[in-house]
């Protein structure tokens, strides 16, 4: 354990701050529902903007880059398209407009103004849709939960810890045990303060990780001066063909073995399937978790897709600063380190990021990051709770239990809600392995059974509340039982290639649910076309309203946004990819890097933002 008492007392500076943030905003958070769920949607886009970016800066998710940059090198910016990453610019571009104009407090609550607030499916559309939101939720609840409990076993090793506890504890727990008790801790100003403490804990949060981040970046850079990495051939070469064109065995095996079982080795195969998964599921628009709590807590439309347009600038430079200062210093330094790595079946690379952070920074820059990234931890957490507290309240206790609840009793029962969330979430977290396997069943297996229906609600005008019960239905009963047979052992094989079954069963599910149930009412479908303005196939609802209002123009911006989507994406890339080439000092791909983005950057100022009043 080498952590000072400077270290330490960064950490209960922020932990205590914490605290007295909720403390603090309890008050104005019991004002009513919305104050607590979505801060009363007064917050300005840039601060939803930069917590938004806070709660995505997870440590179980930097904890995994991490080991995909040493493993994989440059390669390694494309693997995060599993989320997909690039669903914030789809967002960005029209998706978050959408969304926001609807005026709803959740997702569940949103499809009233799709579906109806009666009819055939329409409660079980929306019982549908609060079972999946609180399926991932839990799901990224557990995540969270073991990257914390790995991070902090290499800061904090057991032994120091052991006499202190009455209880034997077996060394596969002790993740999960360190878990449990920064999980607590994290409930607590999350409960009390609501949206209001979530998004100020996010904003000192991200203070601090800016500067722990260029930090460890700018002393990547001079310890690299004058050294060599020792990586394969293609390590630093971000394109790739159909096979990966990495072979570690002359320098670390363990880096092949990681590969093989990763099952990215056929490359060309897997990023054509990220990708086509990927596409969809940024056209179904954000899952029901802290993402889109943050678009609906947003003041306007126009906010919203600023809001979602902030989130990548803010993020991704910094966070791969971060990413690639470890990698280098873990690449620099691999024998000093390598011990802690060590695993019950081998080299576990999710390691590497506490590992190197243990070794090589110096007092108080060390406490600096590790405050950052457990702040990391209580952000993605807080907002996951936050999420999944407005679909039990909003979405089951006031709409089927006590509709007339005063507010006092509302507020009670979001903190009962919290309760019940973190426990759940932390008995889920007992069962998950690694980081990894939960990431991979979360986003290709349930996220499989949520796409389908999601992407037509939009685009379909004959799409109802039947067909988007069914469609979840075949998708997240099948993605269930992928879970179950894997953890088997029945299935081999990444969950990203058992998607498109999911998807093309949910697909079904939409299609022959929707017919088998009349269409929603023509006044829920010509207010829904009126205020969101969707583009897709709306046409016999588009004629009804011209009947009505002749001078009425339907949406006409597909072209446009999907050509601002493609130059979004490649800024994205660029953005990513910048800071890890200044860290390594590529001089002439930084340059063309920051051409091409600055030309992205002149061109959507004109094809976005000066039209973001536009549908």
């Amino acid at each position: 354990m080498k952590l000072q008492i400077p270290d330490l007392l960064i950490i209960a500076a922020y932990l205590v701050t914490m605290v007295v943030i909720g403390w603090m905003l309890r008050k104005k958070a019991r004002l009513n529902k919305e104050n607590y769920l979505l801060g009363g949607k007064s917050l300005p886009w840039y601060m939803l903007g930069l917590s938004d970016a806070s709660d995505m800066f997870d440590i179980s998710g930097t904890m995994w880059m991490v080991s995909l940059c040493f493993v994989y090198g440059m390669k390694s910016i494309w693997i995060p398209w599993l989320w997909p990453v690039f669903n914030q610019v789809f967002l960005m571009m029209y998706l978050s407009r959408w969304l926001r104009r609807s005026n709803a407090t959740t997702g569940a609550e949103w499809l009233a103004s799709r579906f109806g607030k009666t009819g055939p499916g329409v409660r079980a559309s929306h019982n549908i849709v609060v079972a999946f939101a609180l399926l991932s939720c839990f799901g990224f609840m557990a995540y969270g939960f073991v990257g914390l409990g790995k991070f902090v076993q290499i800061f904090i090793p057991w032994d120091i810890v052991q006499p202190y506890i009455p209880f034997h504890v077996s060394a596969a727990y002790v993740p999960h045990f360190y878990g449990i008790g920064f999980t607590l801790f994290a409930m607590f100003y999350s409960i009390l303060g609501g949206m209001h403490s979530i998004v100020l804990g996010d904003v000192i949060k991200y203070a601090i990780m800016t500067v722990a981040c260029i930090s460890i970046g700018i002393i990547a850079m001079i310890r690299l001066r004058g050294h060599s990495l020792h990586t394969p051939e293609g390590w630093l070469n971000p394109f790739f063909g159909w096979k990966l064109g990495l072979d570690w065995r002359s320098i670390l095996n363990d880096a092949n073995k990681k590969i093989s079982e990763d099952g990215y080795s056929p490359f060309g195969l897997f990023f054509m399937m990220m990708l086509f998964k990927g596409i969809f599921a940024s056209v179904a628009g954000p899952a029901p978790n802290y993402d889109m709590q943050k678009v609906l807590s947003t003041r306007s439309p126009q906010e919203a897709s600023k809001m979602s347009g902030f989130v990548s600038i803010i993020l991704l430079p910094i966070r791969y600063s971060l990413i690639i200062g470890l990698t280098v210093l873990a690449l620099l330094y691999y024998d000093q380190i390598s011990g802690s790595l060590q695993g019950a079946s081998g080299t576990d690379f999710e390691r590497i990021l506490p590992a190197t952070i243990n070794n090589f920074l110096p007092v108080g820059l060390m406490g600096l990051v590790l405050t950052g990234l457990l702040g990391a931890f209580m952000g993605t957490f807080s907002g996951t709770l936050n999420a999944a507290q407005a679909y039990i309240v909003n979405d089951i206790y006031l709409k089927y239990v006590n509709p007339g609840a005063s507010t006092r009793k509302t507020i009670s029962m979001n903190y009962l809600a919290g309760l019940v969330v973190v426990i759940a979430g932390i008995v889920l977290g007992l069962f998950v392995k690694d980081v990894n396997t939960v990431l991979q069943w979360i986003v290709s297996g349930l996220y499989g059974g949520y796409i389908a229906s999601n992407m037509l609600k939009w685009h379909w005008w004959r799409f109802n509340a039947s067909g988007f019960f069914w469609g979840m239905l075949a998708g997240i009963v099948p993605a269930i039982a992928l879970a179950v047979l894997k953890s088997f052992n029945k299935l081999e094989g990444l969950d990203l290639y058992y998607w498109p079954i999911l998807f093309f069963l949910s697909l079904a599910g939409s299609v022959i649910g929707s017919y088998v149930a009349p269409p929603a009412d023509e006044a829920t479908l010509k207010s829904f076309y009126r205020n969101v303005r969707p583009w897709g196939f709306w046409r016999p609802v588009h004629l009804m309203v011209l009947q009505e209002d002749p001078a009425f123009e339907g949406n006409r911006n597909f072209g446009l946004n999907m050509f601002n989507v493609a130059l979004g994406m490649i800024g994205q890339l660029c953005l990513t990819i910048l800071p890890m080439y200044v860290v390594l000092w590529l001089k002439l791909p930084l340059l063309i890097t920051a051409l091409i983005l600055l030309g992205i950057i002149l061109i959507l100022k004109r094809t976005w933002w000066d039209r973001l009043d536009e549908y």
